[in-house]
């Protein structure tokens, strides 16, 4: 007789091998981050990025029901160490709500560098209306001027290690939606991309 753990494993093993050819990694390649740029301006470094990924028709459906959805920018630097692990040197968080207003049949993007939950993460946001879904996701996917923080701070190294993240957050939908999301590969939108960037002068 084969012991609890045992059953347990093989019963995964069959539900993987019945599994469509690529659907397990289905959410995680619908992603990719196409553009990194490290900026000294006078005023400190900025980081711009790009994402590139199709927006799934279910995600699109929930937009059109006026239910807003959320994605979340992050980026880090490090300060390489040859003695010690790499010392994190700046940390920065942009939070993006995007919704449908069916009066003005328009597209508001709130973008905050809190979390947008109650009028504390309206407060501090910014706010841009678009005419259609495609120009305000063009908007989403494209994340400019990234404050990491004074020249000081990131240092003078000819080449700085920076990790981008970015994500769609199900974490702020309602309820309802967050039971209902749970391991829907439509809903797992995430990229990621680490690597070593020169310091540009602003132009």
């Amino acid at each position: 007789m084969l012991a609890p753990l045992a059953v347990l494993m093989l019963v995964g093993v069959l539900l993987l091998s019945w599994l469509p050819f690529g659907a397990a990694a289905q959410g995680r390649a619908g992603a990719s981050v196409t553009q990194m740029r490290l900026e000294q301006a006078d005023d400190g470094i900025y980081l711009t990025a790009a994402v590139q990924f199709e927006l799934p028709s279910l995600v699109e459906e929930v937009l059109d029901k006026g239910i807003a959805v959320y994605f979340v920018a992050e980026a880090e630097v490090f300060q390489e160490r040859w003695y010690w692990t790499d010392r994190k040197v700046a940390q920065v968080t942009r939070h993006m709500r995007l919704a449908y207003q069916p009066l003005t049949r328009r597209w508001r993007l709130n973008v905050s560098p809190v979390p947008i939950t109650g009028t504390a993460g309206f407060a501090v946001s910014l706010n841009q209306n678009f005419d259609s879904l495609g120009d305000a996701m063009d908007a989403v996917k494209r994340i400019g001027r990234l404050r990491l923080g004074d020249a000081a701070d990131i240092g003078d190294e000819s080449l700085h290690q920076v990790v981008f993240r970015f994500r769609l957050d199900t974490s702020q939908l309602p309820r309802p939606f967050q039971i209902g999301v749970v391991g829907q590969a439509d809903w797992n939108i995430v990229a990621e991309r680490a690597a070593r960037l020169p310091l540009e002068k602003q132009r």
